[in-house]
């Protein structure tokens, strides 16, 4: 039985994604009001966003300390079953927040017999709130959750890595990928959550860069996209 549908795992996972819904709901619902009532589309919204925030992510990205921005329980789902069939052993995620996404991974991990996960936390509160949740999940001991910028925190990672997760500040998506793409391992998933940033779009889908993406339908218009590393 996979570990994320019974005991410790799937009980904090519920606990958290109510959590979730109840920390978020009213700030999900009115960035939705405002897009709707913009008139844009998705795309275009999408890369205001990425330019406000690339006037200062630390700013902006502290400014939601109490939001999880959790992955949904059909994306964490999927990101167990990614990372079981790749067989992980080393898992890097960008954007650790709260740790929802980091128990799935970690949950697969424990189920292929052990490796580790290495998580890159900007907001000091989300990285105390996301080793207390793994604690109490009971998977702390196969992560490593590293406080500060990802572009400092993940120079070094230790190995091969095979599943990468790339969900924090949008505007540096493609910075993060490259910064880990000499150790990703031949067949390395990378795994975009709200991968709107054009830069890193046209990079993955570019296949002279070694990679084949698409676009995920799961939680279909957050801009996931699934990437495999093949050259």
């Amino acid at each position: 039985m996979a570990l994320i549908t019974s005991g410790r795992v799937s009980e904090t996972l519920d606990k958290l994604h109510r959590d979730a819904d109840a920390a978020d709901g009213d700030f999900m619902a009115s960035v939705m009001a405002q897009f709707e009532a913009s008139g844009e589309t998705l795309e275009q919204a999408a890369a205001k966003l990425v330019a406000e925030e690339q006037v200062s992510y630390r700013t902006t990205y502290r400014g939601h300390a109490e939001h999880f921005l959790a992955v949904s329980p059909a994306y964490g789902r999927f990101l167990y079953a990614i990372a079981r069939a790749r067989r992980a052993t080393r898992i890097v995620e960008f954007g650790t927040s709260m740790g929802i996404s980091t128990i799935y991974l970690a949950a697969a991990l424990r189920d292929n017999r052990g490796g580790q996960l290495i998580g890159s936390e900007l907001e000091a509160t989300k990285v105390a709130r996301a080793r207390a949740n793994l604690e109490a999940a009971g998977l702390a001991d196969l992560v490593e959750i590293r406080e500060g910028d990802a572009l400092e925190t993940l120079k070094d990672v230790g190995g091969a890595v095979d599943v990468l997760l790339i969900d924090g500040a949008f505007s540096l998506y493609l910075q993060v990928l490259k910064l880990i793409e000499p150790r990703l391992a031949p067949g390395a998933v990378i795994l975009g959550e709200n991968a709107f940033a054009r830069d890193y779009l046209d990079y993955v889908r570019n296949p002279v860069n070694g990679y084949v993406s698409q676009p995920l339908a799961i939680d279909e218009g957050r801009g996931n996209e699934f990437t495999v590393r093949v050259a």
